[in-house]
């Protein structure tokens, strides 16, 4: 095993991610120590209170001795002089100290994260998760790591706790962690239903699925739920049109859904589930659905005086359609 780099670079915009980026740090810093030798001292400190002291402080052996980790949150506030400093630093560490610096990635401070990757030193990415793929793959990551059996930690149990959860990465680790616990690690989506109930919606994609059932309760239900909680009418919108998108991209294509996968862009599950909903729908209804889903991207961006009323309208045409086609395959 190569020895661990007393120098680590924490680079994104997620504050979750280098939260767990400086603590996994820490712990690596406490294997990295010889059995039996006193665990190493945490000092912490943010990039826009750093002084000349606070950083010799930070960088500087117990009176007791032992190892020191040191870590700057929020290094892009670094002020320019001390930057030079913590590069100083990180071209010859002292023996037994160890430096994290957590930087956003963005351009205000940069000449801090880019002179430490010019250092060679270990850089670790924190951004932000924008892609459901991505999310996915966190959360099936997430719940590998707390124990969950192979099949618990599958993507389609892994896009039922999302929807379930919602997008913050967090509360999705948290969930994760307490769902492996209670269940000895063997989570089936009715688990995630019965431990979340009520909140599948914030998502909106549980407000897609039930509309492209044709199920016009549970979507209004989900929908108005989703409203009375605080969320936003646009991503309810996108949700559903990324359904019916997705249904219309399957439809047309043969073959199996690992082959297809690239083709379409689209995780192999997702294709899956989307071949399994379009059975209830004709090539005409999908596309009036479509047109339906463009129709509602104008009102809840500002064509509708109503927006509430834009989705429900449009969640009726919908699963309308989708009752239509019951019986037919496109």
């Amino acid at each position: 095993m190569a020895a661990l780099e007393p120098i680590r670079l924490i680079q994104g915009d997620d504050e979750f991610l280098a939260e767990r980026a400086a603590a996994d740090f820490v712990k690596a810093v406490r294997a990295e120590l010889p059995e039996g030798e006193t665990p190493p001292a945490v000092n912490r400190i943010s990039g826009g209170d750093l002084t000349a002291g606070a950083f010799a402080e930070l960088t500087s052996p117990t009176l007791f001795g032992g190892a020191v980790v040191g870590i700057i949150e929020s290094g892009q506030d670094v002020d320019k002089d001390l930057a030079a400093a913590v590069l100083a630093f990180a071209k010859q560490p002292a023996p037994g100290i160890y430096l994290a610096v957590c930087h956003n990635g963005g351009n205000k401070g940069k000449a801090l994260a880019e002179g430490l990757k010019k250092l060679d030193v270990e850089v670790v990415r924190v951004s932000k998760i924008k892609r459901q793929p991505d999310r996915v793959a966190f959360v099936r990551g997430e719940l590998r790591d707390a124990g969950a059996s192979p099949r618990s930690a599958s993507a389609e149990i892994a896009d039922t706790i999302i929807q379930a959860v919602g997008s913050d990465l967090r509360e999705l680790a948290s969930a994760c962690a307490q769902l492996v616990a209670d269940t000895d690690g063997k989570i089936t989506q009715e688990s995630v239903a019965q431990y979340y109930s009520g909140r599948a919606e914030v998502t909106g994609f549980a407000v897609a699925d039930a509309t492209i059932a044709g199920d016009t309760a549970e979507a209004l239900g989900s929908l108005r739920w989703a409203m009375q909680v605080g969320v936003d009418a646009v991503p309810i919108a996108d949700a559903l049109a990324m359904a019916v998108r997705n249904l219309s991209r399957v439809a047309a294509e043969r073959g199996g859904a690992a082959q297809l996968a690239g083709q379409l862009g689209m995780a192999p599950w997702q294709i899956e589930k989307a071949r399994k909903q379009a059975r209830n729908w004709t090539a005409d209804a999908l596309a009036e659905a479509m047109r339906v889903c463009a129709r509602l991207n104008g009102e809840v961006k500002g064509g509708a005086d109503d927006r509430g009323w834009a989705l429900e309208h449009a969640i009726l045409e919908i699963t309308r359609l989708s009752a239509a086609g019951k019986g037919s395959r496109v």
